[in-house]
């Protein structure tokens, strides 16, 4: 049985290795068409969204490939509407996460707050039905909540220390900067604790960082406040050199930050 993917606007760089790899599969791309000023978004910032070819995808199975970066708000107004489109089709939807909008905001930590992505996954399975959600290296992963919902964790962490290991040897102390990427990870790290949604402290460690290569491993890079603590913590130490792999969401406020101090 034939499958298709759709690509939002966030995932249209895939476009190109997906097709080569839908030759093999038995399936089919599909990006979201534009209106009739060859555009997503209408003058007044509202979001367009054009399923071409829907009729095939009546009662097919289709997974819908989004990324949340770099424009979340619009992007999910974006992807709800294809979802939308979709189950009026009464097509089997599965929904494949690049990036998780709104992932960061997983708990509550004060009064008031809601954990946007637990509600964000509810509305998609209560509401829409989807019945398969995959998400890369999501900031929830493994929290408590999650086994509440068919989410399926894939994660880069296994490619991305194999190619350190090629590029740089195979010594080196691969550790999480926090607790929530030991959660994630299973690997173990210093103790960086959130505070809150704002603010994250370093904690004290126990780890001998001396003379060793160290590759720090995280979700994403966006202030890049993290890794440059994780840096300074582990060249005060004595690290002889430090390594950051990240998983996904590299964002240019962080990236300049990072050059700026190097």
């Amino acid at each position: 049985m034939k499958k298709f993917i759709i690509l939002t606007s966030g995932a249209e760089h895939l476009a190109k290795n997906l097709q080569k790899l839908s030759a093999k599969t038995d399936s089919e791309v599909i990006t979201l068409a534009k209106n009739k000023d060859n555009s997503r978004i209408f003058p007044d910032g509202e979001i367009y969204a054009r399923i071409p070819g829907i009729n095939k995808l009546e009662n097919k199975k289709v997974t819908v490939v989004h990324s949340g970066m770099p424009n979340p708000n619009d992007g999910l107004a974006e992807l709800e509407l294809a979802i939308q489109i979709l189950k009026n089709t009464k097509a089997k939807i599965e929904v494949f996460f690049a990036y998780f909008p709104y992932g960061m905001q997983d708990a509550a930590f004060e009064a008031g707050e809601a954990n946007a992505a637990e509600e964000l996954i509810k509305k998609f399975t209560d509401y829409y039905g989807i019945k398969k959600i995959y998400v890369l290296d999501p900031h929830f992963g493994k929290r408590s909540w999650q086994n509440k919902y068919p989410i399926i964790n894939i994660s880069a962490v296994p490619l991305l220390v194999k190619k350190a290991k090629k590029d740089f040897g195979s010594d080196i102390l691969f550790l999480s900067c926090d607790k929530g990427g030991k959660r994630r990870t299973g690997i173990s790290g210093t103790e960086k604790k959130r505070l809150d949604s704002f603010k994250v402290e370093f904690l004290s460690h126990n780890i001998d960082f001396k003379g060793k290569n160290i590759a720090v491993v995280d979700d994403i890079i966006e202030t890049g406040g993290t890794l440059l603590k994780f840096y300074k913590l582990a060249k005060d130490s004595g690290a002889k050199n430090v390594i950051a792999l990240i998983t996904h969401g590299v964002l240019p406020e962080g990236i300049k930050k990072i050059k700026k101090e190097f």
